[in-house]
C-alpha cells in the first residue's frame, strides 16, 4: 500500500545513535527521502552496538530503516562543502550533536539558513541548547534519571533500575519528529519562509522524558506529593499488577476501573470484596492494594496463564500476557496488521537470513504500511546520492577519500 504523506520530503540526517536516528526512521517511514551522513570507515556507533553477528546490528538496522547511507568526514573542508552543497537541496536538517559542535564545524544554524532559507533544523541534545547545562554531555540514560522517571522504576525497597530500552532516546526522537513536522506544515501553510527561530526544533532529552511525567509535578506543587517505586503497580491505581500462575507464567491485569472491579472481583470467587464499600473507588482501593493483590494472586495462583486470561476475557477484564520477542512473532494480531515485516538480512552467516523487523507505526489504511529498506550498509547510497543530487563525478567522490 503506497501511502507515502512525506513524499517529496528530502531530510539530511547527521545525527547518530537513537535519538535523531529516530526522528529519522519516523520520518522515513512515511515517505521522506532520508540521507544519513555517516563517518568513513566506522560509520553509526549503533552498527556494533548488539551485534551477534555479521558487520550491522540488527538494532543499526531497525533505526535506520527507509533511510540512505553516505559517509562524509565532516572535520574537513571539503565534506563540510557537500553538507552545504546537500542542505540546498533539503527540506531538513536533523542532528545530535553536543551543542555547539555544528557551530564549530561553521556549520550552524545562521550558515544553514543561509544556504537554504526556508530549512527546517531538528536539534536533539541532553539539556537543549539553551540554559546551564546546555554544553553538559548526557546520553538517555542520564536524562531519564534527571527527568523523573528513574526514580520511579522498579521496587521500593531496591534501587531504582532502567527500562530495557533506550525510552528517553525513542521519545525524543517521536518529539524530534513531530516538529518537524509542524514546521514542514506551517511553512507550507504560510507559503513564505519562516523566520529562523521558528524552523529551529530544540529538543532536549530530559525534557521529552519529564513531558511524558503524568502529573508528577503538579501533584508535588498541589499536595506536596513526592511520589515513589511501588514496583509493578502504578502509583495510586489498584488493583493492577503483575500476578504469578500456575504454570510459572505471570499475567497483567488492570481491574482499577469501578465496574471493572466489581466483575474481576466476581470472576475471582470474591464477591464480598465486590461489595465492601471501602474498595468502592480508586482510592479506598489504592489504600487496600495489598489485601487486593494477595487475592488476587491467590487465584491466578490457581490457573495456568491462558486459563486465567480466557475466564479474565469472558468478563471484559483488561488483561495480558507478559510477551517475549517470540510471543511477539507468533501472535496474530500483530500478523493481521502487519506489525512484523520481515527481510533477508546479513547475519554473519553464510546466507542471509529472513528476519522480522517492527512495522510502521502509526497504521493508516488498516495496516502497518510497508517497510521499504531497513538499515543500509555503511555507505551504500554515496555515489548514487553525491553524483544524483549534487552531479559530481566518480572522481570527485574519490577525492573525499570516503570509503
Amino acid at each position: 500500500m503506497e501511502i507515502r504523506p512525506l513524499d517529496g520530503v528530502r531530510v539530511l540526517e547527521l545525527g547518530n545513535y537513537i535519538a535523531a536516528p529516530t526522528a529519522g526512521r519516523i520520518l522515513g517511514d512515511f515517505g521522506a527521502e532520508v540521507i544519513k551522513v555517516e563517518r568513513p570507515k566506522t560509520g553509526d556507533e549503533l552498527r556494533n552496538w548488539r551485534l551477534y553477528g555479521g558487520d550491522t546490528s540488527m538494532l543499526y538496522r531497525t533505526v535506520n530503516r527507509n533511510k540512505k547511507s553516505i559517509t562524509l568526514d565532516l572535520r574537513t573542508a571539503a565534506g563540510r562543502a557537500v553538507v552545504l552543497d546537500l542542505i540546498r537541496r533539503c527540506d531538513v536538517l536533523l542532528e545530535n550533536f553536543r551543542p555547539g559542535m555544528l557551530e564549530k564545524w561553521g556549520l550552524g544554524p545562521e550558515v544553514l539558513s543561509a544556504a537554504k532559507p526556508d530549512l527546517v533544523i531538528t536539534r536533539i541534545s541532553a539539556y537543549g541548547q539553551t540554559g546551564p547545562l546546555a554544553d553538559r554531555p548526557g546520553f538517555a540514560a542520564v536524562a531519564e534519571a534527571v527527568g523523573g522517571l528513574r526514580e520511579l522504576v522498579g521496587d521500593p525497597d531496591r534501587p531504582p533500575v532502567r527500562v530495557g530500552v533506550s525510552i528517553g532516546d525513542s521519545i525524543a526522537g517521536i518529539y524530534a519528529a513531530f516538529g518537524t513536522v509542524m514546521a514542514l506544515f506551517q511553512r507550507d501553510r504560510t507559503g513564505t519562509p519562516l523566520p529562523l527561530p521558528q524552523r529551529v526544533i530544540n529538543v532536549a532529552l530530559n525534557e521529552s522524558i519529564l513531558s511524558v511525567m503524568e502529573s508528577l509535578v503538579p501533584d508535588y506543587f498541589a499536595y506536596g506529593i513526592t511520589r515513589e517505586r511501588v514496583g509493578g503497580r502504578m502509583e495510586g491505581i489498584a488493583p493492577s499488577n503483575a500476578y504469578p500462575c500456575a504454570d510459572g507464567a505471570s499475567i497483567i491485569i488492570g481491574g482499577n476501573g469501578d465496574a471493572i472491579f466489581q466483575r474481576y472481583m466476581r470472576v475471582i470467587g470474591r464477591a464480598d470484596l465486590a461489595d465492601d464499600p471501602e474498595l468502592a473507588d480508586n482510592a479506598g482501593r489504592w489504600r487496600h492494594r495489598d489485601r487486593l493483590d494477595a487475592a488476587i494472586a491467590e487465584w491466578t495462583r490457581r490457573h495456568t496463564r491462558d486459563e486465567a486470561l480466557a475466564l479474565l476475557e469472558a468478563a471484559a477484564i483488561p488483561s495480558g500476557p507478559i510477551y517475549t520477542a517470540a510471543d511477539i512473532a507468533a501472535d496474530p494480531q500483530y500478523r493481521a496488521r502487519n506489525m512484523i515485516q520481515r527481510f533477508r538480512v546479513d547475519v554473519g552467516e553464510s546466507e542471509p537470513k529472513e528476519v522480522g523487523f517492527p512495522g510502521i507505526v502509526p497504521v493508516i489504511g488498516g495496516q502497518s504500511l510497508p517497510i521499504r529498506t531497513v538499515g543500509p550498509d555503511l555507505g551504500e547510497h554515496t555515489h548514487e546520492v553525491l553524483s544524483g543530487l549534487l552531479r559530481m563525478s566518480d572522481a570527485e567522490i574519490d577525492a573525499l577519500e570516503v570509503n
